[in-house]
């Protein structure tokens, strides 16, 4: 499509609005898919280290290290090995950066369940398996969300940058914008990125509360 010059940025919305609406759908649906990805492999990892308190501080470490990482760095590490590919060089990083908040909270909220509580299930015979299910993870459920909402932020602004290494989502405006500076409708391209991802990440926020009363019982609820 042939740039447009001197466009207001509602005329150029509204000129480019499908590709907008793709854009935004893309940068949400990757950011759905970490954000799963990571809440799996936090909750698992959090379940068979949070009884150790040796192995939940390797694990927490391990991933902080992990979330310093530079991100381009790591693309581009990852884009000599795989090439052009999304779920090989963009989504292990992305899982990566959205994991730390996640785990941290779900070692917190295990660990932090009352013993008292345990041990009157213990008295009355449950095994292992079905106090993690039935007690423990309910009761730890509000602690773990909380983690999922801060990685879901994160997810949103760091899904922008995947765009160096793969043409995805809401990040392509902002790399065309820094690319031609001084072009026109540049500066449009950029204020589309943040407000789209800004609305993005506000829709997550506003879904993940609801999530939060629908599931969490009243006598946990903050």
């Amino acid at each position: 499509m042939t740039p447009l010059l001197g466009l207001s940025f509602s005329d150029w919305l509204s000129e480019y609005r499908d590709q907008v609406v793709s854009y935004t759908e893309d940068h949400a649906l990757l950011s759905i898919y970490v954000i799963v990805a990571a809440t799996v492999l936090g909750v698992l990892i959090a379940i068979v280290t949070y009884r150790h308190q040796t192995l939940a501080s390797m694990a927490t470490s391990i991933t902080a290290v992990g979330f310093t990482l530079p991100s381009v760095a790591l693309f581009a590490i990852l884009y000599s090995l795989f090439g052009t590919s999304l779920w090989g060089v963009v989504f292990p990083p992305l899982v990566l950066y959205a994991l730390l908040p996640l785990l941290r909270n779900s070692i917190v909220g295990l660990q932090n369940v009352d013993a008292d509580i345990l041990d009157a299930a213990r008295g009355m015979g449950m095994g292992r398996f079905r106090m993690l299910w039935q007690i423990e993870l309910p009761m730890a459920w509000p602690v773990i969300l909380a983690g999922i909402r801060i990685s879901a932020q994160l997810t949103v602004g760091i899904v922008a940058i995947a765009a160096f290494a793969y043409p995805v989502g809401l990040g392509q405006y902002a790399y065309d914008a820094l690319a031609n500076l001084g072009s026109a409708n540049r500066g449009n391209e950029a204020i589309a990125c943040v407000i789209c991802a800004v609305v993005i990440a506000l829709v997550f926020d506003l879904a993940l509360a609801l999530i939060r009363i629908l599931t969490t019982p009243r006598g946990l609820r903050a």
